[in-house]
Order: structure tokens, then C-alpha cells, then sequence
């Protein structure tokens, strides 16, 4: 997703924050054995209330794990950094998006959507019967 709604078309340019979330769950619906993962950027301006709202709209396409991280502007052309997020910030949110049912969420400033990646992508889907 890498930003909220609001942010979206300065981000993304051309992308849509519905149809990034509709790709999201038709990838899921046609194979719900795959781990889907998201990522937000953090750091452009976004509100923690923006951010909740992503997180349901993700976990709503039952988006299986997420990363977050700091946004870093590549280039002077792109999008100016509006803040750092600090750590304790990236742990509050993390918590707040487990509590949503994300199987795993990593958080930090320098996490990148590729983060350990093969470790994401070996979150148990089907939790194991106990009766």
C-alpha cells in the first residue's frame, strides 16, 4: 500500500489505493494458501487515525503480514520527508496492527518492504487444531 489514502496520489502518482487493495484480495481469494504481505512507509505526513484505517483495510482483504518503515525521499523530485518517526513510535503501531489479527508485523525505521522477506512469507495460515 506503502501510504494512506490521503497521501496516495502524491506518493504513487498513478497508482489507486482501492485497486492496490483489490489486487491484494483477489490474490488471496484465488489462493488463499499464499501469505500476502503490505507495506506502509512511514513519515509523509499520514495520521496514526490514517494509519488505522489502512491497517483494517488490509486486514478487511485479509492481508496476512505487514511491514513499516521510514520513508526516505530518493530523490529531490520525489515527495519531501515530513517527519522521522521514532522507534518507540514504530513499536506503538506495531502492536496496534497485531491487535487487528496481521499473523506478523515488523516495524522500525529501517525495515524496508523487502525485510526479511523469507521470514515473512512463513507465517502458519491454518492455526493448528488443539481439540
Amino acid at each position: 500500500m506503502e501510504t494512506v489514502p490521503r497521501l496516495y496520489k502524491k506518493a504513487r502518482g498513478r497508482a489507486i489505493y482501492e485497486r492496490s487493495l483489490a489486487v491484494l484480495h483477489h490474490s488471496k481469494k484465488t489462493k488463499p494458501h499464499i501469505v500476502t504481505k503490505s507495506s506502509i512507509m512511514l513519515g509523509m505526513g499520514e495520521t496514526n487515525d490514517e494509519l488505522m484505517e489502512v491497517f483494517a483495510d488490509l486486514r478487511t482483504v485479509d492481508c496476512d503480514t505487514l511491514t513499516l518503515g521510514q520513508y526516505l525521499s530518493p530523490t529531490l523530485k520525489h515527495m519531501p520527508i515530513a517527519r522521522f518517526v521514532p522507534p518507540e513510535e514504530f513499536d506503538y503501531l506495531a502492536v496496534l496492527a497485531r491487535s487487528l489479527g496481521f499473523k506478523k508485523v515488523v516495524a522500525g525505521p529501517f525495515v524496508r518492504s523487502s525485510y526479511h522477506a523469507d521470514e515473512m512469507a512463513e507465517v502458519n495460515l491454518h492455526p493448528v487444531n488443539t481439540h
